[in-house]
């Protein structure tokens, strides 16, 4: 009974444990299917990747690597004749920044098959989404290629025609219409292999063409060895806006249409250059294109989509016979803008001739307006050198020049100095807490409010008393306006400059910081206080923000705006001082021309009614050490308010100021605006 029993139960567990062996089999089947499909998909996205990177890397040679030999030969090509065409139509429409998403590899129909999409620029832009499709070997490790896989819609002997309608960049001009930044006549200089000769004469005629250039003979030895390079082909060495001065035998000269910028160094800074647009800007921005050029600095650069332009042209697939298939890519050219700006081209070379080289700036602005007829940075360098290929010898120059000739210096910020003083008065006088016809008695060269300010001095150059504000301006007195600018307290005083543009963006395609009274919002001391009153301390103005900053002399307490783009509008800010005020410091800044003592009283001699101010900001580590000293004039038509000028010179040389080398720029200015 019991041996029946468990006969009976061993019955029962058979069936489970076969059905479980069963399960365990086809699991275990499935299972293998399922492993070794996935590493066939892994390997065939392998292949596919390797193919898709060496297309990213331009290495078409290696892609013959991963096509199958078979499926090459049935379409009608060999693995070298399809890495050629890969490298002619590739190269020929300037293919970068290519991009894969959404590899798929899976086995349909007996068959390994593959998909993606790849995005990249051609010279015409961005292409995107071109979704490719094909099949795998048998061990996913070789690409059964169809001409398909080159663009989509491919097939057969199927060529590429690529033409391009490029856009002309738009020209910078000045207010008369005079060039800035044109599209003129360059000239390419290079060689025809064949008229080098060979041996020796080949040897001397490259080192005579070289030297000629500026260049090393291993620059054109290398330029010659490039892989495109046939004994009948013109290699172009270097490109210049001017016409060579000798031409030694076997360099050949042919010119083109580029890049030239009339004014050379005396607008460098504020225009600017172009250069070839490279795979790194193209990763930044999508639209732009290997053939074009872009903006490097300057205008160039802040103006760069509006000058650009649009190219055009057109990308399509033809069948052998020159029949259009398909239209990949078609673009409607778009010309870039023409820019005016408010400039005056005389006036610019003028003032930057007038700096002489010296480390410095100009800036002239239309008071009621605030159209900049100049913005002029001394030392400087020649953006058609920058644009067309600076030898290395020649950017060495510039780039280890102890004045920094890329320096913007019209809008780099410095300590204003006495020229402030102006600023400083205006707002005692609107607080009621500076009268101007007061004096007060301010005897030697030094003062001091007390004993607590240690050692700290402020220091004068004229013994003079009593003194007003009108003796203060025209001696330039340090003291008086410390006193003042005491008197009236740090609230006054941070109240009346916050209402002229400390802090603000002012509207400017040009690259700056803002107007600072102090790295803090309120001053460390009292010293601190006095030392901002007249124009030193950690005050901080460039050369556009003090000429913005003084335009409430001319314009009887409102502040105009500077700007550059003819077309904008004039902005104000009315009411930051009183007229009465800025009538007042104007009638004191005209004595400091006419009044034999006034420190710009040298421009008296030109016979123009000018209202100034001069300043010196010295920096230095210890008080009583002589430190470098940054020289500052302010002036303006106090006739017709037609024009303004600060003049700047950096770390002035003894018997140098901005005075004297503003000389020429106020005569014509008088001349031409009066």
């Amino acid at each position: 009974m019991e041996r029946s029993t468990r006969t009976k139960k061993q019955n029962k567990k058979l069936p489970i444990i076969i059905g479980i062996i069963i399960v365990l089999l086809i699991v275990g089947f499935f299972g293998v299917r399922y492993y070794q499909a996935r590493q066939l998909a892994k390997t065939g996205e392998a292949t596919v990747t390797t193919f898709v990177k060496n297309l990213q890397k331009k290495k078409y040679s290696d892609t013959k690597k991963q096509l199958s030999s078979d499926a090459v030969k049935k379409v009608g090509y060999t693995k070298a004749e399809v890495a050629e065409k890969y490298q002619s139509i590739f190269s020929g429409i300037s293919a970068s920044n290519i991009k894969m998403k959404n590899l798929k590899v899976e086995k349909k129909n007996g068959a390994n098959h593959f998909s993606y999409e790849l995005s990249f620029n051609t010279g015409f832009g961005q292409l995107k989404n071109q979704k490719y499709a094909g099949t795998l070997s048998a061990d996913g490790k070789q690409i059964n290629w169809k001409p398909n896989l080159i663009f989509p819609g491919m097939s057969g002997k199927d060529k590429i025609n690529y033409q391009v309608d490029a856009a002309t960049r738009g020209e910078i001009v000045d207010r008369n219409g005079e060039g800035l930044a044109t599209n003129g006549t360059v000239y390419q200089l290079g060689v025809i292999p064949k008229n080098l000769g060979s041996g020796t004469d080949r040897t001397t005629k490259i080192a005579a063409i070289a030297k000629s250039l500026a260049l090393a003979d291993t620059d054109v030895e290398s330029a010659l060895s490039q892989s495109w390079v046939q004994e009948d082909f013109f290699v172009p060495l270097k490109t210049t806006a001017e016409a060579p001065t000798e031409t030694p035998e076997g360099l050949e000269v042919q010119t083109t249409t580029g890049r030239t910028y009339p004014l050379k160094e005396a607008a460098a800074q504020l225009i600017g250059y172009v250069g070839k647009v490279t795979a790194d800007d193209i990763k930044k921005n999508a639209d732009l294109s290997t053939d074009s050029v872009i903006g490097r600095s300057g205008l160039e650069r802040a103006l760069d989509k509006q000058l650009r332009g649009t190219g055009g042209g057109s990308l399509a697939i033809t069948d052998s016979k020159g029949n259009e298939k398909k239209v990949l890519q078609k673009i409607e050219k778009k010309d870039g803008e023409t820019v005016k700006l408010t400039i005056d081209s005389r006036a610019q070379q003028i003032a930057y001739n007038s700096l002489g080289g010296k480390a410095g700036s100009s800036v002239v602005m239309a008071p009621k307006t605030g159209e900049l007829l100049v913005a002029a940075s001394s030392p400087s360098f020649d953006p058609n050198k920058m644009t067309n290929g600076i030898s290395q010898t020649d950017y060495d120059a510039y780039s280890n020049d102890a004045n920094q000739p890329f320096m913007s210096r019209f809008a780099t910020g410095y300590a204003p100095g006495s020229t402030f003083k102006p600023v400083t008065a205006a707002i005692g006088i609107d607080a009621g807490t500076l009268n101007p016809d007061e004096e007060l008695t301010i005897n030697g060269l030094k003062w001091q409010k007390d004993t607590s300010w240690g050692s700290y001095q402020v220091t004068r150059v004229s013994d003079v008393s009593p003194v007003n504000l009108k003796t203060a301006l025209v001696y330039s007195d340090n003291i008086y306006m410390a006193q003042e600018t005491l008197k009236m307290g740090e609230k006054t005083f941070r109240a009346g400059l916050n209402k002229f543009i400390f802090g603000e963006d002012l509207d400017l395609p040009i690259s700056m910081d803002t107007a600072q009274i102090s790295s803090k919002d309120s001053f460390s001391s009292e010293i601190s206080l006095a030392d901002t009153g007249y124009g030193q301390g950690q005050l901080l103005l460039n050369p556009i923000q003090q000429i913005t900053t003084y335009s409430v002399f001319p314009n009887n307490g409102t502040l105009v705006y500077p700007k550059l783009i003819a077309d904008k509008e004039t902005k104000t800010k009315k009411d930051v001082i009183k007229a009465s005020s800025a009538a007042t410091i104007t009638s004191d800044m005209q004595a400091v021309v006419s009044d034999e003592n006034g420190t710009a009283h040298s421009l008296a001699a030109l016979n123009i009614l000018l209202a100034a101010k001069t300043g010196t900001a010295e920096i230095k580590q210890k008080q009583d050490e002589k430190g470098q000293e940054n020289s500052f004039l302010y002036a303006f038509d106090s006739d017709k308010q037609n024009y303004s000028v600060v003049e700047f010179l950096e770390n002035k040389a003894e018997g140098t100021s901005a005075t004297e080398l503003s000389k020429d720029l106020l005569t014509y200015l008088h001349q031409t605006y009066q």
